[in-house]
C-alpha cells in the first residue's frame, strides 16, 4: 500500500510479488491489457501459387503421400524452389490434414482382467546390431518365442532355432504355462501366419486342428488378431522392443556375446526374464490367483513321423540326412521332431536323441553325422572316405578335417585315407576325441604329419598304471558262523 503511493500500481505489484492485473482488481479499476501487435510477414509467401494449385490435389489424390515426397516432386517441377521452404511446406500440409484430411484408425484402449488373456508371438533377433550372439564362436541364427500375460506383464521367452512352427509354439507355450503355474482363460496369437506360409490347404487345416486341440487340452479359448493388424496384439508387440533392449544391455555388461554352448545362452535369457518378472511379483501373484489349474500333464509338443533306415545307415527327414547305428538298417523308426532335437524310437522304446539339422536357405540338404555310427565300416573300406558325400560333416572337430586335408596334400590317396580312418578309430576306441584333436592341432602348427604309432602309444592304457587287484576268498567256516547265528536268532 505504501509503494503504491510513490511508484504507482505496477511498481507496487512487483514489490508485493503479484501480478499487475491483481493490483488493479484491488484498486477497483479495470486492468489494462497490453495490445499485441500482429506480426507481419517478413517475406513473400513462397507457396502462395503452389500449395492450393498443386499440393492440395496431390494430398487429395494420394492421402498417404509423405511430405518429403511432395517436396521432392515440387523441386522437380520448380527447380528454382528454395530448399528452405521444406519446413514451411510440412507445417502447411500438417495443418491442411488436420482440417481436411481423411479419418484415421482409432486405437481403443482395453481393460485387462486378471487371468483372462495370455499372448504369444515370435520375434526375430537379427537386429541386435554389433551384439551378434555366437555359440562356441559360431553365429547363432535364432529367434524367440515370447509369451506375456496382458494384466500382470508376466513374461516367458524361449530360444527357437528354426522358424515359426507349431512345434516351437507348442513347446514355448507349455514351458511358459508350467513356469507360471496356471492357465489364462484366453490365448491370443497372430494367426500363425509364418507357420501357414508355403503350406497347402490340408496342411493348414491340420495345423489349425492341432493348435485348437492344444488350447483345448489346457482349457484356453484360442483367439487370433486380424492378419496384418499388429496393434491388436499390442500387449506383446510393444514388449518385444523392451525385451531386446534388455538383452543388448545385458550383453554389453557381460562384456562378450559368445557362449560356450546353447544351454549357457538359454540360462542367460532365463535370468534376464526372471529379473523382469521379479519387479512385478505383486501383480503376478494377483493374476496367478485368477488362473485356471494346469492339466495333469503336458500336451503334444512335437511332430511324429515314421522313417526307414537305408543301407547308408541313415534316414532323411525334412531335407536333412541323419546317421544312426548300422544295426538299425532296414528298420522302421518312430521319430519325434522337436525344434532343437529328434527323439528316435523303435516302437515305444526310446533309442537316442539326435541334434536337429536344417537345410540351408538355398534348399540344399543338410547333414547330421556321427562318425561313431559308421567307423566300423570305414575300417573295412577306408577309400570310401575320399569322395564321401558328407565327408566334411563326418569329422567331429576342425583339427580332424584339417589333418585329412594335409594328408591328401602330402601323400597318396590310399595311405592318406587309411591313416585318417585309423585316427578316427583311435578317437572312438579310446574315447579321446578332444585330447586327440589337441595333439593333431599341435602337429598341424608344427607342419608335421601325425605318427600313428606314437599316437597309439600315447593314448593306449599304460600297463604300469593299472591297479593291482587282489581277491581274498573268505574261509568257509565264516559262513558256518553266520548260519549258526541265524539259527540262534530264529530260536
Amino acid at each position: 500500500m505504501k509503494a503504491r503511493q510513490t511508484g504507482g500500481v505496477a511498481v507496487a505489484a512487483a514489490k508485493a510479488s503479484f501480478s499487475i492485473a491483481t493490483a488493479y482488481l484491488l484498486e477497483g479499476a479495470e486492468p489494462t491489457v497490453p495490445v499485441r501487435k500482429v506480426r507481419e510477414r517478413r517475406r513473400p509467401d513462397p507457396l502462395v501459387d503452389i500449395f492450393d494449385a498443386e499440393v492440395v490435389p496431390m494430398l487429395k489424390a494420394a492421402p498417404g503421400l509423405r511430405s518429403v515426397g511432395i517436396f521432392e516432386e515440387l523441386q522437380r517441377r520448380h527447380p528454382s524452389l528454395d530448399p528452405g521452404v521444406r519446413r514451411t511446406l510440412e507445417r502447411r500440409i500438417r495443418a491442411w490434414r488436420a482440417l481436411y484430411g481423411a479419418e484415421q484408425e482409432v486405437i481403443f484402449r482395453q481393460i485387462h482382467e486378471p487371468g483372462r488373456m495370455g499372448l504369444s508371438d515370435f520375434t526375430e533377433m537379427g537386429d541386435l546390431g554389433a551384439q551378434t550372439v555366437t555359440v562356441a564362436g559360431l553365429p547363432l541364427d535364432h529367434r524367440f518365442y515370447h509369451f506375456r500375460l496382458a494384466y500382470s506383464g508376466f513374461e516367458h521367452a524361449h530360444v527357437v532355432l528354426g522358424g515359426e512352427s507349431f512345434v516351437a509354439l507348442a513347446e514355448g507355450l507349455q514351458n511358459a504355462l508350467w513356469s507360471l503355474g496356471g492357465v489364462p482363460r484366453e490365448h491370443r496369437s497372430d494367426s500363425l501366419s509364418a507357420a501357414f506360409r508355403n503350406l497347402d490347404r490340408d496342411a493348414r487345416e491340420d495345423l489349425t486342428r492341432r493348435y485348437d486341440a492344444l488350447c483345448a487340452d489346457y482349457g484356453m479359448e484360442p483367439t487370433r488378431n486380424n492378419r496384418g493388424v499388429a496393434h491388436e496384439n499390442g500387449s506383446i508387440e510393444s514388449p518385444h522392443g523392451h525385451f531386446k533392449s534388455a538383452i543388448k544391455d545385458a550383453l554389453l555388461l557381460r562384456g562378450t556375446s559368445d557362449f560356450s554352448d546353447l544351454g549357457a545362452y538359454r540360462a542367460f535369457i532365463d535370468e534376464i526374464v526372471s529379473r523382469k518378472n521379479a519387479r512385478i511379483t505383486r501383480h503376478i501373484e494377483t493374476e496367478r490367483a485368477a488362473l485356471h489349474p494346469l492339466p495333469p500333464g503336458r500336451s503334444c509338443d512335437f511332430e511324429e513321423t515314421i522313417v526307414t533306415v537305408t543301407s547308408s545307415s541313415a534316414f532323411t527327414l525334412k531335407k536333412v540326412f541323419y546317421t544312426v547305428p548300422s544295426r538299425l538298417i532296414g528298420h522302421r523308426l518312430r521319430v519325434r521332431l522337436y525344434d532343437d532335437r529328434l527323439d528316435v524310437l523303435v516302437g515305444a522304446t526310446w533309442l537316442m536323441t539326435l541334434e536337429r539339422g536344417r537345410a540351408d536357405s538355398s534348399g540344399k540338404h543338410g547333414h547330421v553325422v556321427d562318425y561313431r555310427h559308421v567307423i566300423h565300416s570305414l575300417r573295412r573300406k577306408p577309400m570310401a572316405l575320399l569322395n564321401l558325400v558328407y565327408r566334411a560333416q563326418l569329422f567331429p572337430r576342425d583339427a580332424y578335417r584339417l589333418t585329412f586335408d594335409r594328408l591328401i596334400e602330402s601323400m597318396a590317396e590310399k595311405p592318406a585315407c587309411r591313416l585318417m580312418v585309423d585316427i578316427l578309430s583311435l578317437a572312438h576306441d579310446r574315447g579321446c576325441e578332444a585330447e586327440l584333436a589337441a595333439v593333431l592341432a599341435i602337429e598341424l602348427d608344427a607342419a608335421r604329419l601325425p605318427d600313428m604309432s606314437l599316437l597309439r602309444a600315447r593314448f593306449a592304457p599304460d600297463p604300469a598304471a593299472l591297479p593291482g587287484v587282489v581277491v581274498r576268498l573268505a574261509p568257509l567256516d565264516d559262513y558256518d558262523v553266520l548260519l549258526g547265528n541265524q539259527f540262534e536268532v530264529a530260536a
